[in-house]
């Protein structure tokens, strides 16, 4: 009877406590809630996150459960939420928790989206693959623990990876060629990962336990490579393609643009023509220069014109690049150049941390990430790593494929990579990002942030870079950037026409070739790209466009009092929100 009276007024006390919050902190609580609840159904993710306990659990030891039970509790989880922030009274809100909340309702829709229509645990291999490297690769490369406590936690994945990979051969029904042709590479950038590269780093007092477990893990990964190819293979009837209807409505949640995918794609085409023009007027000067005995093609006329031209330029640029030996080098040369060049004109305030690395692109990410990427420090432990991923040039490709990639990422182009994955670009706003206050916000903004922020200001970015006047306003380097603004376009058009409007292999890589000016392993590569995503490779032109009218707006609401570096503290200290909202914080 005590207890009963006891429990009863600790039960009346909370409800007190409830009832004198605020509006915002109670949304707080709930904000709290999802980032903690979500990330602990994906241990892989919130390690890399930096939650390492939730309710008892050291989720760094533990692998993703894709059981039908877990997948169901999720479901249910999501639907709740839903209706959980349906049921909140906006008006109440600040316009900073309006903004999460948008997200974290688009969020749900996205989720019950995969659950309800899209099912990727049953068609998709590549998720499992990059799943489980990322639940490896982020305790051996982030320092949140002593060593020897990360590879412990390493090998207590492992063994479960059987499990693990069991219940993915389970799920999963059927899936586009192309997806099991990835997972496939990416399941032996696993096997090479555990076989190689950890087993090489391992402390030799834990090189028994180690080795126990590697072998029962790598079996269940060989098991799942005859799987891939001998079982699932055979089972190709899934589309890689959404189709107009759900591609649709997909655009909307994961962009949260303001805009549809049909007006994206008349916006890109008309800017592919804008831009073309930009590079004709850019490339004559140059090649006079360079051609003078081809007398600009008088024979010539309109496009064909144009791509001669261009194209001719275009190639000489090409000659100058890197080799597979210094390709990374080269890189880490740029990042100081860029870095110093940031600072000169005072573009933005450099985060005062000095974390990042350039390292190879993890093998079991190559085939999304087949040029490069950036992988920022845990937004819970903003204090660790962060990596510039360069992909590198594997030795046993044929001669003209290793010409043709370093043709594409030449001297220009390397440069302009790592503007936009590095200095100023995503390394500087991800690590401006991990000081938003309270961590909540950090989290939701950082993890799941709008994409056409995230990539638009790399864009952005780059091209602020030029106007400003980096490596001396060089035509090469304008041309080299026009060309890939040809390519962000580009995106844009593949996705949306690929998705919805039947888009053919050939229209595709007609596309990139012949009009954008990409070389032919780019063009593969990024036809691939665009099969294993969806809705993702839009978000470059369309937040490309979104900077670009934030900006504007912002000049001129400060009129004479406008200030660049001002401008990009502003925008970059809130965090990924949807470039819409924007507008309301710089005010």
């Amino acid at each position: 009877m005590l207890k009963f009276a006891l429990i009863a007024g600790l039960a009346g006390l909370a409800i007190l406590v409830v009832g004198c919050q605020s509006p915002s902190e109670r949304f707080a609580q709930l904000s709290q809630e999802f980032i903690d609840t979500t990330l602990a159904f994906s241990p892989s993710l919130a390690t890399s996150v930096g939650l390492h306990q939730y309710q008892g659990q050291n989720l760094d030891s533990l692998l993703d459960d894709m059981g039908t039970q877990s997948i169901d509790r999720q479901k249910h989880f999501y639907e709740d939420f839903l209706r959980r922030l349906d049921a909140l009274d906006r008006n109440k809100l600040s316009a900073e928790d309006q903004a999460d909340l948008s997200m974290l309702r688009d969020q749900c829709s996205l989720a019950l989206m995969d659950f309800n229509e899209l099912h990727p645990q049953l068609h998709n291999p590549t998720m499992y693959v990059e799943t489980l490297g990322t639940a490896l690769f982020s305790p051996f490369t982030l320092e949140y623990a002593p060593k020897q406590v990360r590879y412990r936690q390493v090998i207590a994945r492992l063994e479960k990876v059987p499990l693990y990979l069991d219940q993915a051969a389970v799920n999963l029904t059927s899936a586009p060629d192309i997806w099991t042709k990835v997972a496939i590479q990416e399941n032996q950038g696993n096997i090479d990962l555990v076989d190689h590269t950890i087993r090489s780093a391992m402390p030799p007092e834990l090189a028994a336990d180690y080795t126990r477990a590697a072998q029962t893990a790598l079996g269940a990964m060989r098991k799942f490579d005859d799987y891939l190819r001998n079982s699932l293979a055979g089972r190709n009837n899934a589309d890689w393609r959404l189709g107009q209807d759900r591609y649709t409505r997909r655009f909307r949640l994961v962009l949260e643009a303001g805009t549809d995918a049909a007006t994206a794609l008349a916006s890109a085409e008309l800017e592919l023509e804008r831009v073309r023009a930009q590079m004709f007027q850019l490339a004559l000067p140059l090649h006079r220069q360079m051609f003078p005995e081809h007398r600009e093609h008088a024979g010539l006329s309109g496009d064909a014109l144009k791509n001669q031209v261009i194209g001719e330029v275009l190639d000489k640029i090409a000659t100058r690049h890197a080799t597979p030996e210094t390709y990374m080098d080269d890189a880490r040369k740029d990042l100081q150049e860029t870095r110093a060049f940031v600072e000169q004109k005072h573009l933005v305030t450099l985060p005062a941390r000095s974390n990042l690395q350039v390292i190879p692109t993890p093998e079991f990410m190559r085939g999304v990430y087949s040029v490069g990427g950036f992988n920022p420090a845990p937004a819970l432990e903003p204090q660790l790593g962060a990596f510039y991923w360069i992909t590198p040039i594997p030795a046993n490709w044929p001669k003209e494929q290793i010409e043709s990639k370093l043709r594409e990422y030449n001297f220009y182009g390397l440069k302009l990579l790592t503007i936009h994955e590095a200095m100023p670009g995503h390394y500087v706003q991800m690590e401006i990002a991990n000081d938003i206050e309270p961590p909540t916000r950090r989290v939701l903004r950082g993890v799941l942030g709008n994409n056409p922020y995230i990539e638009g200001w790399a864009v952005y970015a780059t091209q602020m870079m030029l106007e400003e006047g980096y490596l001396d306003h060089s035509p090469e380097l304008a041309l080299t950037f026009a060309k890939h603004q040809l390519r962000v376009i580009a995106n844009t058009i593949l996705d949306v026409r690929l998705q919805m409007l039947g888009m053919t292999d050939q229209e595709a890589l007609d596309l990139m070739e012949k009009q954008t000016f990409q070389e032919k392993e780019e063009a593969v590569e990024k036809l691939q790209r665009a099969k294993l995503t969806n809705c993702q490779l839009p978000v470059y032109f369309v937040g490309w466009q979104g900077w670009l009218s934030l900006r504007e707006h912002y000049r001129q609401a400060k009129g004479a009092a406008f200030q660049l570096e001002a401008f990009h503290d502003a925008a970059l200290k809130e965090g990924a929100v949807p470039l819409p909202m924007m507008d309301r914080f710089l005010k």
